[in-house]
């Protein structure tokens, strides 16, 4: 038995093949291929796709493939794909390729699912993306974009667009996506810009649109706000700054005297600061014990930070202090303090405010100093804490990087120049503050900050006049009086129930039309599996609102034909196991009681 078990591969090849195999031959190199059994295919070994592709494309275009798709689907229910379109603005990249591939499988998927569904290619024309090409023309020539008359600069601007434009659509139906490309549509039509206008006059009619002002990424190269998209994160050295505010009025007595201590990485915001934000989180009131060299301290000023920073603080300032006090936050509140440019020579009292505290919950002890300096015109938080307690500002910082003329001593100076390098508003702030006696010390660091993708300079935060569309006042449209979100949101869900009622319909009745003619086996019918548990009941919800109630008993297999419109009671044969299925209509409306997936 056991060399009937050594010998039965041998025997088994020499059955295959009709060849011995000598085994006792060190010097055999047996051949197996005829050994291995592959199916018969007429497939080619290499699909050859650089060269088939182009011929696949061309045939599809040569019988108009897709207006014998719209031929077809006359009558269909409807599928819009709502595409965001790309900007004309160079080749297409992987991310341009990888958005138009997907939504052209969704409107494949969804003519493949009975709809009518149409796709119009288009391409935005309009915006930074497009002008800059257009400037780096420029500037390749060594000239001025403000030196080109704005409607030259526009032309130039429109037929870059359209020459990209024909470019893109080539590459695009290269990917093999199908639309009515020979009528695409671009922003920058007359019609197009006409039907925006009509738009935001709707919204301006209503009462919607309105301008207000927002923080945003600014370009001081570009001379323009940025979105997410456009912002790219690169190791940038900074000098941070730990900076007095003299406390002039407390309801705590053994505050009269202190300082609050800041800590910043932009030091060009300390002529837009308006306040003080704190944390909830104990803080310490601590006394100049030693001054060691290279310290700005003196000798027995009173300073606060916050407690789980004291180690680090005094590290950075080079002071030796003792504790006077624990504070609490609630110490904090009401605590006004003076500007640390309050009386400066040249600067026509434009400092001389009060800068009171606040508390943000943005406010942390991962570094600084537990007190975070708020100008409301840089800054995400410190506009929202603005927004909040109605804090007053003004503008600091022009679109161009400049300290506005009424920013007395520093007007002018530049925060980041026209080419993005660092301009002279850090040093001469600085410089300032040590006049004033209000810095404690400084130091450079390294870390990730925003710059733009394109021209890879820095960004500073402005807040700027912006246009926007409320989303949460109530209005009057068609006949509803809601707000823009509640009406968008009721829209998803028509659009929603819509395809699920479709879809329902047409595979159920595709089913059991199958089921009928014989041409799918009874298993077949059960789209999604499910397990049934002896004669219990049990319950799911497999999609939204619909509810299904399951009962199976164990039976001889049967052979039964469901009528399409026996889908209300149900059999399906599910191995040996006959299931009854209820299907009840929930809250879904047009459904009615069908064989979901």
């Amino acid at each position: 038995m056991a060399r009937l078990f050594v010998l039965w591969p041998i025997i088994l090849y020499r059955c295959q093949t009709g060849h011995y195999l000598d085994v006792m031959s060190e010097n055999a190199k047996p051949d197996y291929r005829d050994t291995v059994f592959l199916p018969k295919t007429d497939f080619p070994m290499r699909g050859n796709l650089p060269e088939k592709e182009p011929h696949l494309l061309a045939r599809w275009k040569a019988m108009d493939l897709y207006g014998r798709l719209r031929t077809a689907s006359k009558g269909r229910e409807k599928f819009i794909l709502h595409d965001g379109p790309p900007y004309a603005n160079g080749n297409i990249h992987i991310g341009t390729a990888l958005n138009k591939i997907l939504k052209d499988i969704v409107v494949r998927g969804a003519q493949m699912l009975g709809y009518d569904s149409p796709y119009v290619p288009g391409w935005d024309c309009h915006g930074l993306p497009i002008e800059w090409k257009i400037e780096e023309q420029y500037r390749a020539k060594g000239k001025d974009k403000d030196d080109v008359p704005k409607l030259q600069f526009r032309a130039e601007c429109r037929a870059f667009a359209e020459e990209w434009k024909g470019v893109q659509s080539e590459e695009f139906q290269r990917l093999g996506v199908t639309g009515d490309w020979g009528h695409p549509y671009t922003t920058m039509t007359k019609k197009a810009e006409a039907q925006i206008l009509r738009e935001i006059y709707k919204f301006l009619d209503n009462g919607l649109l309105y301008q207000g002002v927002k923080p945003v990424m600014w370009s001081v190269v570009e001379k323009t706000a940025l979105a997410e998209a456009e912002i790219e994160y690169q190791d940038h050295k900074s000098t941070t700054l730990w900076v007095k505010f003299p406390v002039i009025k407390a309801a705590n007595k053994d505050l009269d005297g202190a300082s609050i201590v800041i800590w910043t990485t932009t030091p060009w915001t300390i002529p837009a600061n308006r306040a003080i934000a704190y944390g909830d989180f104990h803080y310490l009131l601590m006394e100049v014990a030693e001054v060691k060299e290279g310290s700005l301290a003196k000798s027995g000023e009173r300073l606060i930070v916050a407690e789980d920073l004291q180690e680090s603080f005094t590290a950075e300032a080079k002071i030796g202090a003792k504790v006077v006090a624990k504070l609490k936050a609630d110490d904090l509140n009401g605590v006004v303090c003076s500007h640390p440019y309050r009386g400066r020579a040249g600067a026509e009292g434009y400092f001389d405010y009060d800068v009171r505290l606040y508390p943000g919950d943005f406010v942390t002890t991962e570094a600084g100093t537990g007190f975070v300096h708020i100008a409301p015109g840089h800054g995400e938080d410190d506009f929202s804490l603005g927004q909040k307690y109605k804090i007053e500002f003004k503008d600091t910082v022009g679109d161009d990087g400049r300290y506005l003329p009424n920013v007395k001593g520093f007007a002018g100076l530049y925060v980041y120049k026209p080419d993005g390098s660092v301009g002279e508003a850090n040093g001469a702030v600085i410089k300032a503050l040590i006049e004033a006696g209000a810095l404690l010390a400084k130091k450079n660091i390294s870390h990730s900050y925003p710059h733009s993708w394109r021209s890879k300079a820095p960004l500073i935060f402005r807040t700027t006049p912006q246009w926007f569309i409320a989303l949460d006042k109530p209005v009057e449209i068609a006949g509803q009086k809601k707000t823009l979100r509640e009406l968008a949101l009721a829209a998803i869900l028509r659009n929603d129930e819509a395809v699920r009622d479709h879809t329902f319909k047409r595979r159920a009745a595709e089913r059991a039309a199958g089921f009928e003619q014989g041409r799918v086996e009874p298993a077949a019918m059960l789209i999604r599996p499910f397990k049934v548990n002896g004669s219990r009941p049990a319950q799911f919800r497999p999609f939204g609102n619909s509810q299904i109630l399951i009962e199976a008993e164990s039976v001889r297999r049967a052979g039964f034909k469901p009528h399409i419109d026996d889908i209300e009671h149900l059999q399906i044969i599910f191995g040996f196991q006959i299931a009854e299925i209820f299907l009840r209509r929930a809250a879904i409306p047009g459904i009615g009681p069908l064989l979901l997936e």
